[in-house]
């Protein structure tokens, strides 16, 4: 008898009940994983909210995680057993200690990727790539703002954009928060509860603004974003912590200077097998290179989640969290 968390209806943290579950048996083109680390994403609080919707109720939350194949369903090929693997994909059900989930969605980990790593690194780390690499054609010497830059997407994305020759001002909550983004490669910080953002990205491009926003906090920063665009700039809405952007006329993008409005997500970019080596194989590359080092700050048993989800809400955390089966 194994353990998962599961959630019987959507709500607060509350809601996350760590029972026992018989060890699922791989189907066809399936793989058994006994996992090693699971890794705790903000999307996992909109799942658990209801936010997102379920596929059905009762349902096991969590899109990451690494672990060992232990079971082959019919008709896999190209993994064996013992293989070290990780995936950061639908479908739901990475909080358990042991899960089923099709083949064509976990990819091999390098010898120099440990699973703990993997478990923490996938979903951000992805996120950063495509972010970074695809959503918004990034060359070196432009300057972006990215909401959270102490967050997990975000700490991963100062260390990549320095990487790149990037000039990245990222948003923060404490002078604590800063001190750690600029010791991952933010060049300039801004403390939102103490400092009006649009105003410093102005000072710090002299009234240029940037080339793209990165903002995962949505209601609370979204009319703002806008104004510190350049003209035909970007803005890449992949997050809604702080609630649904209300509606707005899109004639607002032409009267701020021809900007672009993108929501993408991770698992528009990873769709397909080529699609979801690609980014992982550059992740891995940006790992075992140094561009990128992980940030693994909090780990909760898995019997913790509960606490896990409300140090998350509470932005108690930094960087990555992961939850141990």
């Amino acid at each position: 008898m194994d353990h998962v968390i599961r959630i019987h209806q959507t709500g607060g943290a509350d809601v996350l009940q760590y029972e026992n579950q018989e060890i699922p048996q791989p189907k066809p083109g399936e793989v058994l994983l006994r996992q090693t680390a699971i890794g705790l994403n903000f999307i996992d609080v909109y799942f658990r909210t209801g936010v997102y919707p379920a596929p059905q109720l009762p349902f096991i939350p969590g899109l990451e995680g690494a672990g060992i194949v232990e079971s082959l369903g019919e008709g896999v090929t190209g993994l064996s057993l013992g293989d070290r693997v990780g995936y950061a994909a639908q479908p739901l059900g990475a909080y358990a200690q042991a899960r089923v989930i099709p083949a064509e969605r976990v990819v091999r980990l390098p010898d120099e990727v440990d699973d703990r790593v993997a478990a923490a690194m996938m979903l951000k780390g992805m996120t950063a790539q495509y972010l970074l690499r695809s959503t918004v054609q990034l060359k070196s010497g432009d300057t972006i703002l990215f909401h959270a830059a102490a967050g997990g997407v975000g700490l991963i994305v100062c260390q990549w954009a320095k990487h790149l020759g990037v000039n990245i001002i990222g948003t923060v909550g404490s002078e604590e928060k800063a001190q750690l983004a600029k010791s991952h490669g933010c060049t300039h910080t801004v403390r939102y509860n103490d400092e009006d953002f649009v105003e410093r990205v102005n000072d710090i491009t002299d009234g240029k603004g940037v080339d793209a926003v990165y903002d995962s906090v949505g209601k609370d920063t979204f009319d703002k974003s806008m104004d510190c665009l350049k003209k035909r700039g970007t803005l890449v809405l992949f997050g809604q912590s702080s609630g649904k952007v209300p509606s707005f006329d899109p004639a607002a993008l032409s009267a701020k200077g021809s900007i672009y409005l993108t929501r993408p997500t991770l698992f528009h970019y990873t769709d397909t097998r080529e699609d979801l080596v690609s980014c992982s194989s550059e992740l891995f590359d940006a790992l075992i290179n140094g561009a990128v080092t992980p940030d693994i700050n909090q780990e909760y048993p898995l019997a913790d989640a509960r606490q896990a989800h409300e140090d998350l809400e509470g932005r108690r955390t930094t960087g990555a969290t992961i939850l141990i089966p």
